[in-house]
């Protein structure tokens, strides 16, 4: 199992942030916009490599072309971490504990190249 790592879509409120890292402070959460993160403004295909890079999982609220996205990224033999796509009305206190779950449970190839919606 590896470290689970998130990077936050920009259309995300900072509140989830604030809330996975107030319960779990040693978890490694970005931005996308944060200095060491994709900037803002980022087109989504190259946030999918750079999350493939940097081995974050994706967490977002774009269920609409995020699907299309990914299954570009696979054709051009890439591959992903995952993405947590947000379902749509899902309560903030659900996804979290979703998201803090996955992040005690670690990482193995579950969320390997597909979308998983939450909360789960």
């Amino acid at each position: 199992m590896r470290e689970v790592r998130y990077l936050l879509d920009e259309n995300l409120s900072p509140a989830w942030r604030h809330q996975l890292l107030h319960h779990q402070p040693s978890l490694m959460v970005w931005m996308i916009g944060d200095p060491f993160a994709p900037a803002q403004g980022t087109l989504d295909p190259e946030i999918l490599v750079w999350c493939e890079e940097h081995q974050f999982l994706l967490v977002t609220n774009n269920r609409r072309s995020m699907p299309v996205h990914l299954a570009e990224h696979l054709a051009e033999n890439r591959s992903i971490p995952g993405i947590l796509a947000l379902r749509k009305n899902a309560p903030m206190g659900q996804a979290i504990a979703d998201l803090l779950l996955i992040a005690q449970v670690g990482v193995g190839d579950d969320f390997q190249d597909r979308i998983r919606y939450i909360p789960l």
